[in-house]
């Protein structure tokens, strides 16, 4: 059964915004006029379809002010093209970064948009040139670009998936020098990171690997991962809120089970680098 709300059934996000952020973030907004920690990420830490994500409940359990900057789809590049939400970040005294998948960031092959980073907006020559039997006007979201990509040369893939696989590394440390206070990139999925083999795209985050998390660690203060247990998967769409047409996104995402998994994890090891 999904989680009892008036209405549709849909949850009210409490939307918000930080300083002169273009983002909007997952409310209720967090204080930030003394120390406080940041938790980066995508759709996970943004919690959609969770009436209590991760960093709310880091929040109670530890007392802390933490502002969820975690946004829909997001890939690294959403922050490094907002300075207003990078600099929110930076200020904290921990940062969390989600280990988002390597698919949402512009590179050699395609660009995405700046704020909304699943979606496609163009190929560039160089795609035309290695896909010349594919017309991209009819792609709108990098997921369905690469599914299809894949389905047509997965040999072709494997120099596209390389390129997004060196980007993300790029991009993440960019992302982590920005840091002034402490930071833990955060593993949150129902497996652990992979080794290096050829893309699987059903494995998510999509496109990251062992390798590539091995190259970013060393810049981060802390390396936490939490796998989900079989009993929290096991809960499906138990707890979450949502309209009806919803149910199969929502059964795609972790559920309060796994958000209370990753908050106990991470609440103990946030108060240590506090």
């Amino acid at each position: 059964m999904a989680f009892a709300y008036p209405g549709d059934g849909a949850l009210d996000y409490l939307p918000c915004r930080y300083g002169t952020s273009k983002l909007l973030f997952r409310g209720p907004r967090a204080a930030l006029d003394g120390e406080y920690c940041a938790v980066l990420g995508g759709t996970e830490t943004y919690g959609k379809f969770v009436p209590q994500p991760y960093p709310a409940l880091v929040a109670q359990a530890t007392g802390l002010s933490v502002a969820n900057l975690g946004c829909m789809n997001a890939g690294p590049d959403v922050y490094l093209n907002d300075p207003a939400a990078l600099e929110v970040a930076a200020r904290a005294r921990v940062t969390v970064v989600q280990i988002m998948g390597a698919q949402n960031m512009t590179n050699r092959f395609y660009s995405v948009h700046p704020r909304r980073n699943d979606r496609f907006l163009r190929a560039t020559p160089l795609l035309r040139s290695l896909y010349r039997d594919v017309e991209f006007t009819e792609f709108h979201f990098t997921r369905h670009l690469l599914h299809t990509l894949q389905a047509v040369s997965a040999d072709r893939f494997e120099l596209l998936a390389a390129e997004l696989r060196a980007v993300w590394v790029t991009r993440m440390l960019a992302l982590l020098k920005q840091l002034r206070g402490h930071s833990l990139l955060l593993w949150m999925a129902d497996h652990p990171p992979p080794g290096p083999a050829r893309a699987d795209l059903a494995c998510l985050p999509m496109l990251v690997d062992a390798a590539m998390i091995a190259a970013v660690r060393p810049h981060a203060t802390d390396y936490l991962e939490v796998v989900s247990s079989p009993e929290a998967r096991a809960q499906g769409v138990n707890g979450m809120g949502f309209a009806p047409l919803d149910r199969p996104a929502a059964a795609e995402v972790p559920g309060p089970a796994a958000h209370a998994e990753v908050a106990s994890a991470l609440a103990a090891r946030m108060r240590r680098l506090m």
